[in-house]
């Protein structure tokens, strides 16, 4: 629940930025009569983004065996990837989201006027959309899928808790005196969902072992299930949120660090860069 709660705030949060920007400029320019232009493809994009959250997991669960290992394996590192560019690309553009998005909102207003706009909108909802559409199908088989209905009320949940609070937060940002240090909350949100990728990593590394598409080399490198159940509450809310196993593989063990050591130190890196940048650039 708390990573589907993380990547919908996230995701939502972005996607209610784009649509308050693009509306603010609107009436910047007294172009309000393009408004429920953005509301329908705002909608359409939510529309398509469930459907493809629905597909994604009706498939998952209609596989057996093999085909199921496989499936769950390239969703997480399909995933994964997705996630990093995410957070990288969102860290980039927090500082000239506004600019460039008033500048577009522009040039479509004097252009093509309605079609623009909604796709406009369309585009930016449901890039945001479907991106949440894999995390939350790869955080959904991330958990145990011997309690399905469980972990689908759980899922849900979290999708539902997140987005409400992006909604209400990004309504705040711009219907009050409410500031938010964007560039600070995205760098947050980034680590807490590198460790999250990296559990990602992880899992579809073990998906690929148990059918041998990726050695083990050792199969279990420690057990301390004995400590922290995987399948116990705790365990599973690890399991979900940061990719704990009790019992890890060598080579998952290995994905996990790996990925997780280079990507923090190049997040880091770029996110300094920018911030002494965005210094000179004050001073």
């Amino acid at each position: 629940m708390l990573a589907s709660y993380l990547l919908s705030l996230r995701e939502g949060l972005e996607a209610a930025l784009i649509i308050g920007i693009v509306l603010g400029a609107l009436d910047k320019i007294r172009r309000s009569d393009l408004s429920p232009m953005i509301w329908f493809g705002t909608f359409a994009a939510v529309g398509v983004s469930i459907l493809v959250a629905l597909l994604l997991t009706v498939f998952g669960l209609s596989l057996e065996g093999q085909a199921e290992k496989i499936y769950e394996g390239i969703t997480m590192l399909v995933a994964a990837g997705l996630l990093t560019w995410m957070i990288f690309w969102m860290s980039y553009q927090a500082r000239t989201l506004k600019s460039g998005l008033e500048a577009d909102v522009n040039k479509a207003a004097a252009a093509t006027g309605k079609t623009a706009m909604f796709w406009m909108a369309f585009v930016a909802v449901v890039r945001e959309g479907v991106e949440l559409a894999f995390f939350i199908t790869a955080a959904f088989f991330a958990g145990n899928n011997q309690q399905i209905t469980t972990n689908t009320i759980q899922t849900l949940a979290g999708v539902i808790l997140g987005l409400g609070t992006a909604i209400l937060l990004g309504w705040s940002l711009f219907a009050s005196t409410v500031k938010l240090d964007l560039r600070r909350f995205f760098q947050v949100t980034g680590y807490l969902l590198i460790l999250f990728a990296a559990g990602l990593v992880a899992h579809g590394i073990h998906e690929f072992n148990e059918i041998n598409w990726i050695p083990s080399i050792i199969e279990h490198v420690w057990d301390i299930n004995m400590i922290i159940d995987e399948k116990s509450i705790f365990g599973e809310l690890l399991k979900t949120l940061f990719g704990y196993n009790g019992n890890p593989s060598l080579t998952e063990m290995i994905g996990y660090f790996v990925y997780l050591i280079v990507v923090v130190l190049f997040f880091t890196k770029t996110t300094a860069k920018r911030e002494v940048k965005s210094a000179h650039v004050k001073a």
